[in-house]
């Protein structure tokens, strides 16, 4: 089965969230920050790929969704970041926002990327 025009929804990961602590030691005077910055959230990359010729691998997966950037923690750890999620589409692909029809890109070249949903901070 050919399919070439799908629509599908997209969501990048929010970032983590980061951690407020202080030092709180005997000899450590003023102590100070001890937290960590949270991680960065997973964006969504479409990549151009030779080898396909249709869009039938995304047809029953409509939602697309990005995993979160893990929380900061205490003792200046700072969250992981998400993976970025890389889906391969055939080359001449035309991505176009379906609530304004603006076209966000065009895939010509193979592994040409474009980021469509860019993680959280």
């Amino acid at each position: 089965m050919f399919i070439d025009d799908i629509k599908v929804e997209l969501r990048a990961g929010r970032g983590g969230d980061g951690m407020v602590a202080f030092r709180r030691e005997k000899y450590v005077p003023m102590g100070g920050p001890y937290g960590g910055n949270g991680g960065r959230g997973g964006d969504i990359i479409f990549v151009g790929e030779e080898g396909k010729s249709t869009l039938l691998h995304l047809r029953y997966n409509k939602i697309i969704v990005a995993k979160d950037g893990e929380n900061g923690m205490s003792k200046n750890m700072f969250g992981k970041d998400a993976e970025d999620i890389y889906i391969q589409v055939p080359l001449g692909t035309v991505i176009h926002n379906a609530d304004d029809d603006k076209i966000i890109g065009e895939i010509l070249d193979h592994g040409q990327e474009i980021i469509v949903a860019k993680g959280g901070r």
